[in-house]
């Protein structure tokens, strides 16, 4: 849960972009610099330990001061993840003039800032805007209008990447980097057991004779290097092969 703050007065805008940054004295006391820390904190401990106070004593602050430019946690997490979109942004002269590899380097800086910040994966739908998301966006119809597409066809490729990108990163994110000690004794059992049924042909031809040899054959198909640029160019291909209708 949030925590609870006092929060901006009924007057002032809810989103913190409405509003002017607070001067500060010093550097380290910044929209910039919070959303930072926070960051910080959430790739090394995870985001349940972000907190505003845990924020303001890595700042070296009070937390009634870190209140004065954050109005609660809300705010915090949308300076949060503004922070994590600004990493998903192709800098304008590395941006390629194609279509496709232009969309493909979005997608690979997706998949990498989803990699280094898995905990914005349960915040995939967080409702608050910030300015990178914005520039995001525009970068992304920038890439496919190169395409030759009406703006309607482009938003829709763009979200059809976009749900491949964020699927394949759920995806990535549940499957153990090392090899565990495996699964439990009954869960083997109960597969053993619908496999030799003879009611799943399909899943035994894919398995082998060998269950554990089957799994572990499996779990490398998902761990294969270069899967994620496979799937992305096969995307691409349907998206390209539907361009007639689209404009």
């Amino acid at each position: 849960m949030y925590e609870m703050s006092s929060g901006p007065s009924a007057t002032e805008p809810s989103l913190i972009w409405l509003r002017e940054e607070p001067c500060s004295r010093k550097p380290g006391h910044s929209w910039e610099r919070i959303a930072e820390v926070a960051v910080a904190i959430a790739d090394t401990e995870g985001f349940e330990a972000v907190s505003m106070r845990r924020v303001a004593q890595e700042l070296g602050a009070g937390t009634m001061t870190l209140y004065h430019y954050v109005a609660n946690k809300d705010e915090l997490v949308t300076l949060m993840l503004n922070a994590v979109m600004g990493e998903v942004l192709v800098p304008d002269d590395e941006l390629p003039e194609e279509w496709r590899p232009a969309i493909t380097r979005i997608a690979i800086a997706t998949r990498e800032s989803l990699r280094r910040h898995r905990w914005t994966l349960d915040l995939l739908d967080e409702p608050r805007p910030g300015p990178n998301k914005m520039r995001h966006l525009e970068q992304s119809l920038q890439a496919m209008a190169k395409a030759g597409l009406d703006p309607r066809a482009q938003l829709e490729a763009i979200v059809l990447i976009d749900e491949y990108v964020f699927g394949f990163a759920i995806r990535e994110a549940q499957e153990p980097d090392q090899d565990g000690p495996g699964w439990p004794a009954d869960v083997r059992e109960f597969f053993q057991r619908e496999l030799d049924s003879g009611e799943f042909p399909n899943a035994r031809a894919l398995l082998g004779e060998d269950f554990e040899e089957g799994v572990a054959a499996i779990r490398e198909v998902f761990r294969e290097e270069g899967r994620f640029e496979r799937g992305l160019e096969r995307l691409l291909d349907g998206i390209e092969a539907g361009f007639d209708a689209s404009r």
